[in-house]
């Protein structure tokens, strides 16, 4: 499991857009953000299952932290051109970009404040938060990703 947290943290540090620059196909953007967010998921699962099974949650501090990095990140995992029939990305992602960025500044705050939970030892607070960001993650894919 460590090992996909660094894998995820990898990921997400990369910026998609910078990415594009250096020649990647739109198809390459897509595959590399649904790498990502299969990434991301994988994190966020196991993060529940640890807090539930009993870790310390001082140990989930790092992985809550990267999926704050990700949310963080995530807006510039959409450039222009990448609205592909293999995307799950809805065209309210390009038509309605300040909703998007700030749906994807809920989730990181979020996210931070999970960290913040897990870095101060409070199960109960920790669960809470998880609660929230993943009612964060349904808030935008309500909107801008396509259920199928």
């Amino acid at each position: 499991m460590k090992q996909s947290f660094l894998l995820a943290a990898a990921l997400v540090a990369i910026p998609i857009a910078a990415a594009a620059q250096t020649g990647l196909t739109p198809a390459e953007i897509v595959a590399a953000r649904r790498t990502a967010y299969a990434l991301s998921a994988a994190n966020f699962t196991q993060l529940k299952a640890q807090a539930d099974a009993g870790a310390d949650v001082h140990t989930l501090v790092f992985p809550s932290r990267v999926l704050a990095r990700w949310a963080r990140t995530l807006p510039t995992m959409f450039p222009a051109g990448t609205n592909l029939p293999e995307s799950k990305a809805l065209p309210p992602v390009w038509s309605d970009r300040a909703g998007f960025e700030a749906r994807a500044a809920a989730y990181a705050a979020a996210a931070t404040a999970m960290a913040e939970a897990a870095q101060s030892g409070d199960r109960a607070v920790f669960l809470t938060r998880w609660a929230a960001v993943r009612q964060a993650c349904s808030d935008c894919h309500d909107t801008y990703r396509s259920p199928s």
